[in-house]
């Protein structure tokens, strides 16, 4: 049985599908720009070997150099007497010239005798100058010229034309002898200095970015966050109380914290009375008996309060002295200042993030306020008056919400003045919320978990699309060129890329333990302890360790930004066409990375 012929249509079809690939291709060829004539240009060939070969010839080692020089006199142009032979010291190379008196471009012969054999010697010629030490060397050879088996040379060069004097001038020839033992070049141990400070730069980014990515995660998580539901009523109010309570927050801490760090060291009994004060009235409200009433929560919400500010002030307290202390230490102990050094930054650290922390606190300790006050009150309430104050509380959470949008967006896009920016937006946001209020049941679950973890989510992916040699950019120019710059870029995006991939890993975890602990009555902070966390410990250490071998890499990377590190070495390097130093530095990296890379793998595979 004959087979059938394709059909002519399915033919076209291919002969068109093969047409319009080579046509794309051709056209991303033009866009790209792809020349082949150009590497056959023996210019870039040149510079191209130069490169190879500066690369292939890393500068390692170095040794004692002796420069050991012959000269001879010589008169350009030939418009007087010729000057006399220097004569030969004994034991000592000698050059002599076929004619001490030329034209400019002449060529002559140079001839040499002495040399040790077999090695290179230069040629230069030194034009006349009433400072000898200011006399410069311009070389009439190209390449070095080696000696015979008896130390002797003999070379043709052509004088220049732009270099003539009416006195005489001078020919010489140099040699570089090696001398004493070899030991670690300049090269060598910048790139030793540079990879220690990248391993250290990925090091603090990798740990600072943990500190916050494993909270975040939680957060993150659609698993978690599905479960927090509030009401209408709620949910509002907590967007009502949240900016304002971080602004208080912010602005009391500030405020305890300056206080603190100027607190009188005299006096110990007012200082003891200070401290043990809201103790004493912690101790009274938890012995008063009776029922646990809504007061009676107050007074220990209020002396809680009082014992965080006072844990404030012993805190800036700390960090004043320590402050003090690093600074002295640091001046005082030589090679060890930074232990002083340490301290000093873990003091700022305490006085700086102090009122960042109260603005986290206070957005968060007065939402349960409000939440018990409306668990109080709006049962108790018609259901028109509920409605009520659902749709009033909708619309100032509107305002906040839209207002804070607006200004934030004006600080970056600076539209004009912020009072007028934030007015328009402000009331479209309350209008919404009013509507959204209006249409909802008051008690109808809100799932303000999926609210906070799509606010995370989308931070988190738009952070981590703005690569770390864009944010180092940002980072040199906030806090300098160097390697505190890459530890600011690689933490941020450590935070952003950790924070994703720990929140998909707690996705993925077993819903068992978690139902089984939720059974016996634990609340969730219970629940996430006991239930989530054994489960997320081993992959959380193998993703640090994995980020950890990330940010190595990336370091090298953003030092060409200006981040530190062996980057910034090797781009100083590649414009200043040290391709011999450069190449240390790339074997120091390859070094390293391969080293880091068998490490973590190995700690992986076993805790995994």
């Amino acid at each position: 049985m004959k087979k059938k012929s394709p059909s002519l249509l399915k033919t076209l079809g291919k002969i068109v599908l093969v047409i319009g690939i080579v046509i794309v291709y051709a056209y991303g060829l033009q866009v790209t720009k792809v020349d082949l004539e150009k590497p056959q240009e023996a210019k870039r060939q040149e510079q191209l070997t130069n490169i190879l070969q500066g690369l292939a010839h890393p500068d390692l080692i170095t040794y004692e150099i002796d420069r050991i020089s012959a000269e001879a006199r010589i008169l350009v142009p030939c418009t007087g007497t010729p000057p006399p032979e220097i004569p030969a010291e004994p034991g000592q190379p000698a050059i002599k010239l076929s004619s001490n008196c030329a034209e400019p471009g002449e060529a002559i012969t140079v001839s040499g005798t002495g040399f040790n054999p077999n090695e290179n010697v230069f040629i230069f010629f030194v034009p006349y100058s009433a400072d000898p030490a200011a006399a410069v060397e311009l070389k009439l050879t190209g390449n070095a010229v080696p000696t015979d088996s008896d130390g002797n040379f003999s070379k043709e060069v052509t004088l220049r034309k732009d270099r003539t004097s009416d006195k005489p001038q001078t020919v010489r020839v140099v040699v570089n002898r090696r001398v004493g033992s070899p030991k670690p070049s300049e090269a060598l141990k910048q790139t030793w200095e540079k990879i220690v400070e990248t391993v250290f730069l990925a090091f603090i980014a990798t740990t600072l970015g943990v500190t916050l990515a494993v909270p975040i995660s939680f957060l993150a998580a659609r698993n978690l966050m599905l479960q927090v539901t509030s009401t209408l009523t709620k949910f509002m109010a907590s967007l009502i109380i949240m900016p304002i309570g971080a602004l208080l927050g912010y602005s009391i801490v500030s405020r305890l914290t300056e206080f603190g760090s100027q607190f009188p060291n005299g006096n110990a009994e007012a200082v003891l009375l200070f401290t043990a004060a809201p103790l004493v009235g912690l101790a009274v409200v938890q012995s008063a008996g009776g029922k646990n009433t809504f007061f009676k929560a107050l007074g220990r919400w209020f002396i809680g309060v009082a014992i965080a500010a006072v844990a404030v002030v012993v805190l800036a307290k700390i960090g004043s002295v320590g402050r003090e202390t690093g600074i002295s230490l640091k001046h005082s102990l030589g090679g060890w200042s930074f232990v002083g050094n340490f301290i000093l930054i873990f003091s700022d650290v305490i006085l700086l993030g102090l009122p960042a922390l109260g603005a986290l606190l206070g957005a968060f300790a007065f939402s349960p306020i409000s939440n018990r006050i409306l668990e109080a009150t709006v049962p108790r309430m018609s259901a028109l008056t509920s409605k009520i104050v659902a749709v009033v509380l909708s619309v100032l959470a509107g305002a906040i919400v839209f207002g804070v949008i607006a200004a934030t967006l004006n600080w970056f896009y600076e539209f004009g003045d912020v009072a007028q920016v934030v007015r328009t937006p402000a009331t479209i946001g309350a209008v919404l919320f009013a509507a959204l209020a209006l249409a909802i049941d008051v008690n109808h679950p809100i799932p303000t978990g999926m609210f906070v973890y799509y606010v995370f989510r989308t931070i988190m992916n738009t952070l981590r699309s703005i690569e770390p040699l864009v944010m180092v950019v940002a980072f040199a120019v906030w806090v300098g060129i160097g390697p505190f710059a890459g530890v600011m870029a690689l933490g941020l995006h450590t935070i952003v890329a950790l924070g994703k991939l720990y929140s998909e890993q707690v996705e993925n975890i077993a819903t068992g333990p978690i139902e089984a602990i939720t059974a016996t009555g634990a609340n969730r902070l219970q629940t996430i302890i006991y239930a989530v966390i054994p489960q997320i410990v081993p992959p959380y250490i193998a993703f640090t360790l994995y980020r950890w071998d990330i940010n190595v890499r990336m370091s090298t990377i953003i030092g060409f930004g200006g981040g530190g590190g062996i980057g910034f070495l090797l781009s100083q390097n590649i414009n200043l066409l040290k391709y011999r130093q450069a190449s240390v530095n790339m074997i120091a990296i390859a070094i390293v990375v391969a080293s880091l890379d068998y490490l973590s793998a190995k700690v992986r595979e076993k805790i995994t």
